[in-house]
């Protein structure tokens, strides 16, 4: 894809200066459409109060304040509901990376009755919107609750499994796209070494793999992040919130407190930009590879 891209932009060497400044203008306006508003929302955080229009456009007003910042840390459950996320994030991205790495590499490498329509079958789930699961996924973990007594509502428990069974399916996908690449002979040599299929996925598989792993556990990792919807409906007790859910209790009915909403967006996002810019080298080196290879 990067290869394409630099062909329909720089397919010649004798582009004009005139047609490098458009292309360059047209970038530089893309960035400043994405940022101003993260901007903005930096500079409510850092302004006295609750104040959410201004005419002023300067990012850092001038009465600008940390106040925000610390009411949100001491009168709020900020922590625990970071806590929370955690939890339920990191648990939901092991588990997805485990599940769609070993399904996967069956998908990828055995040949077996239902192959193909199971394929598709987990394809077509992503075609259905998540919030309508909400009402199968709610029945189904009350009847398990009831008969079997697992407590599937109102714990982390059901939420991790919930958005797990949501987010397998394109994983899968994306690691058995790159189980294709690698070759079978890798394996088989492997094998003549004395290694058993086991062992030849540990030592041969997974770490070529490395780069599709980072985008399968960053998928996970930021849809269970910003989900709102399953955590909503399925933990009731507040010292279960995720920061979703705390985010939400800031906005009452007559006055919403925006100067603490958007110190707390600016928190939450730290997480999630720290562990994009450590898996960024995996990110671009798995992403381009099928252009690569292709």
């Amino acid at each position: 894809m990067k290869g394409l891209i630099r062909w329909f932009f720089f397919r010649s060497r004798g582009d004009s200066p005139f047609k490098l400044l458009l292309i360059h203008l047209a970038l530089i306006m893309a960035c400043l459409i994405a940022i101003y508003p993260v901007a903005r929302v930096v500079s409510i955080s850092l302004r006295p109060g609750d104040r959410l229009l201004s005419t002023d456009l300067a990012l850092i007003p001038r009465d600008a304040t940390w106040s925000n910042y610390t009411r949100l840390l001491a009168s709020k459950d900020f922590f625990l509901w970071v806590w929370n996320s955690l939890t339920v994030t990191i648990s939901v991205s092991v588990i997805g990376v485990i599940l769609a790495a070993t399904s996967a590499y069956a998908f990828s490498r055995w040949k077996f009755p239902g192959r193909a329509p199971a394929l598709v079958l987990l394809l077509s789930t992503q075609m259905v919107p998540a919030i309508m699961m909400l009402i199968p996924l709610y029945l189904m973990f009350v009847g398990i609750t009831r008969q079997f007594g697992i407590p599937l509502v109102g714990s982390y428990l059901g939420l991790i499994v919930a958005q797990s069974a949501v987010g397998v399916p394109f994983s899968i996908w994306i690691l058995k796209g790159y189980y294709d690449t690698i070759p079978v002979d890798l394996e088989e040599a492997a094998k003549i070494d004395g290694a058993g299929p086991l062992g030849a996925f540990y030592r041969i598989i997974l770490p070529l793999s490395t780069p599709a792993l980072a985008i399968v556990f960053l998928f996970n990792f930021m849809a269970s992040w910003v989900d709102y919807i399953l955590p909503r409906v399925i933990l009731p007790k507040p010292e279960l919130f995720t920061w979703p859910l705390g985010l939400q209790r800031l906005q009452g009915q007559f006055q919403t407190e925006w100067g603490m909403f958007a110190a707390a967006s600016v928190l939450v996002a730290i997480p999630s930009m720290a562990l994009f810019l450590y898996s960024s080298k995996w990110l671009i080196s798995g992403l381009t590879l099928g252009s690569v290879k292709g």
